[in-house]
This record gives C-alpha cells, sequence and structure tokens, in this order.
C-alpha cells in the first residue's frame, strides 16, 4: 500500500503505536510517581500553612494575652505607686508630727528651765541686795555710834575730874 508521497500507512501505525506505547509506559513509569509526589507535597504544604497559621493564631493570642499582662502590670505597678506614695505621706506626717511634739516638749522643758533660773536669779538677786541693805544699814549704825563714841571719848578726855 503505497499512498502518494511515498507514505506508508503501516510505518505511521507503527510510530503510532510505538508513540503510545512510550506514552504509555511514561505515565506509568514518570506521571503517576510526580504526580503522587506532587500531592504529597501539596498536602506537605498545606499542612504546613495549616501549622503555621495555628501557630501565628496561637501567637497572636500569646501577644494580645501579653499586652493583656503588661496593661495589668502597668495599673499594679501605678497602683502600688500610689500606695506606696500615700503610705510615704502618712510615714512624713507621722514624722513632722513626732518632730513637732518633741520640739514642743524641748520648748516647753527650755521655758520651765528658763523659768526655774531666773527665779534662782532673783532670789539669789533679793538675798544680795538684803546683804547690801543689811551691811548698808549696819554701816550707817555702826558710823553713828562710832562718830557717838569717839565724841564720847573725846568728852573723857576733856574730863578731868574737876569739873564736879
Amino acid at each position: 500500500m503505497n499512498l502518494p508521497l511515498n507514505i506508508d500507512i503501516r510505518q505511521i501505525l507503527l510510530h503510532m503505536l510505538n508513540f503510545v506505547i512510550l506514552f504509555g509506559g511514561l505515565y506509568f513509569i514518570l506521571y503517576n510517581p510526580v504526580k503522587k509526589f506532587m500531592a504529597k507535597r501539596e498536602e506537605k504544604y498545606k499542612t504546613d500553612s495549616e501549622n503555621a497559621e495555628k501557630i501565628l493564631s496561637e501567637a497572636a493570642f500569646a501577644k494580645e494575652e501579653y499586652e493583656k499582662k503588661l496593661s495589668d502590670a502597668d495599673k499594679e505597678i501605678a497602683e502600688k505607686k500610689a500606695a506606696a506614695g500615700k503610705e510615704l505621706d502618712e510615714y512624713a506626717d507621722r514624722l513632722r508630727k513626732s518632730a513637732q511634739e518633741e520640739a514642743s516638749a524641748i520648748v516647753l522643758a527650755a521655758k520651765q528651765q528658763a523659768e526655774a533660773e531666773r527665779k534662782e536669779i532673783l532670789d539669789s538677786a533679793k538675798k544680795d541686795i538684803c546683804d547690801i541693805a543689811a551691811e548698808a544699814a549696819e554701816k550707817i549704825v555702826y558710823k553713828d555710834s562710832k562718830e557717838a563714841y569717839d565724841g564720847f571719848l573725846d568728852g573723857i578726855d576733856g574730863y578731868d575730874g574737876q569739873n564736879n
């Protein structure tokens, strides 16, 4: 069977049979394993993607929880700062009151001591004044007495016993 242009149908059919066998062999040898490999790889990427999404969602949840704890910690720190400030103010007030009471006690003791010293000084001054006044009175009295005694003695010296 010869066709025009020297084309042999048997040759074409044999080539077609070879191509089908080659295609079938390559399909079973290469295509199925590659297809299975690609399916496995796609499944692996899908599970990796799901795991990554799961991890990301857990990380987002952990981040939210962390931020919440952080804000709670900030609030707690602010509360503790306020409490510490209040406690410090109370302690300062107590210390101030204690210092004022101590200062008042010191001033009162100083006033009492000053009053006692003043009294002592006044008593001493009164005693000294009395002593000076007594001494002055004694001198005045003795001075007059001395003059009288001296006058008496002078009078006696002039008395010879002849005058009656």
